[in-house]
């Protein structure tokens, strides 16, 4: 189905100020017109008949659309702020009117009439999803949840040819979450291809977050065009380890910092001493022999990458 829609319906003000004039006649004429049956029984049928006008009156607010059937047949959309008048017996239906999923726009509790329910909001409006636990590319259960912004784009879609669509919409991010988490690893990891080209790269749901977020929404949105509605963005709201695993990964990540900040301290540690031992040796202050540069070049290390503050000691004989 194609979406049809309604533009030359704006003429409710119109039709609802002939309404009220003809009543306002028609109750006159039952008063001025009693001695001729004809006009007195055309102005009581009308008194008793003319409001079978009011329900084709519909009032539309900015970013709103109302999607009309008459007797089960789609007849169109009307889109835009404005004061309309269909037919009386045109039905408005939106399937997913009361449904709510945490997210703006979703109506809590009774609306105020039928008809409010039941527009469709064009508005741009955001999903939070509900946080899961999925497994990464390692084998690794990592908790994550996503925003999405989304809006309806085609009115027609979203009503008759899903179900109901803020439902698909919940579950479609569901699914395109898993299958995109599934091919990073949480942190960056060897040999692993995150793009599939073949070759291995440093992707990751930590460090690559916004090629994450992309690739979730081409996802997302290849899977919802069917119900016309258009995924504007799509970003991580929440990632961390599951609680399961979380407190080894964290003694994970502090050993390997531990293991970094050494290899800094000795390399640092190894150039000051071959700078002391060639400072030394230009300036000709002391001869030392292998022995005694091996013994200076311990102590050294043993100062430089200490974790607590050497104690001196003071020579006060030769040096042999």
């Amino acid at each position: 189905m194609k979406e049809k829609v309604l533009t030359n319906k704006k003429n409710g003000m119109l039709v609802l100020l002939l309404t009220i004039i003809l009543y306002v006649v028609a109750a006159s004429g039952v008063l001025v017109w009693a001695i001729s049956p004809p006009l007195y029984l055309l102005c009581v049928a009308y008194l008793c008949l003319g409001w079978l006008v009011a329900p084709g009156l519909k009032v539309l607010g900015p970013q709103e659309a109302l999607v009309l059937t008459l007797f089960g047949k789609y007849i169109g959309t009307l889109k835009g702020a404005g004061f309309y008048f269909v037919n009386p017996f045109c039905s408005a239906v939106n399937p997913a009117a009361h449904t709510v999923l945490g997210q703006s726009s979703d109506v809590k509790g009774k609306t105020a009439n039928k008809e409010s329910g039941r527009r469709v909001s064009l508005k741009i409006m955001t999903l939070n999803n509900s946080r899961q636990k999925i497994n990464d590319c390692l084998g690794n259960p990592v908790e994550i949840g996503i925003a999405v912004t989304w809006r309806v784009v085609d009115t027609c879609k979203a009503v008759f040819d899903v179900d109901n669509y803020k439902e698909f919409l919940s579950l479609q991010c569901d699914s395109a979450l898993r299958n995109i988490v599934r091919l990073y690893p949480y942190d960056v990891a060897p040999g692993i291809d995150t793009t599939g080209d073949g070759q291995p790269d440093e992707g990751s749901l930590r460090g690559s977050s916004d090629v994450v977020a992309a690739r979730i929404r081409d996802e997302i949105q290849s899977q919802v065009q069917v119900a016309g509605l258009e995924i504007l963005e799509a970003r991580i709201t929440h990632l961390a380890y599951a609680s399961e695993i979380a407190a080894a990964m964290l003694q994970r990540q502090q050993a390997t910092a531990i293991i970094d900040a050494r290899n800094m301290i000795v390399e640092g540690a190894v150039g000051t001493v071959e700078m002391a031992l060639a400072r030394l040796s230009e300036g000709g202050l002391v001869e030392l022999d292998e022995e005694r540069k091996a013994a200076m070049v311990s102590n050294l290390l043993v100062v430089l990458c200490g974790n607590h503050d050497a104690q001196p000691v003071v020579n006060t004989g030769s040096l042999y």
